[in-house]
């Protein structure tokens, strides 16, 4: 008879109640943004949902922008194999250099 023991996330009531609460915590926000009275700098700045709406925007924009640049940062998933590959042949090519053990959890492990 073996229990796993379930992790808290990976019970969907448990997300579901999560959920909730953080929904219950943006409406509340939300409300209280008619009732509290701010000292603001710009006019755009009193209008009710402002900066829940400017933070969304910010977060879209940087969603964008992090898959903008995806397309010249991200790197083939064996691309720190390959270079490992390449070093090791150097270094047996190498004249009077012994070869290495290749480290901990390495190719000679598979």
């Amino acid at each position: 008879m073996s229990v796993e023991k379930q992790a808290f996330f990976d019970n969907p009531n448990n997300i579901r109640w999560m959920l909730r609460i953080f929904y219950s915590i943006c409406a509340l926000l939300f409300a209280m943004d008619f009732v509290i009275h701010r000292h603001t700098e710009f006019r755009w700045e009193s209008l009710p949902g402002f900066y829940p709406m400017y933070g969304f925007v910010g977060c879209v924009i940087l969603v964008f922008a992090a898959k903008w640049m995806r397309t010249f940062l991200m790197r083939p998933e064996d691309y720190y194999d390959k270079r490992e590959l390449t070093d090791n042949t150097a270094d047996e090519q190498g004249q009077g250099h012994a070869p290495t053990a290749p480290a901990a959890g390495g190719p000679a492990d598979v």
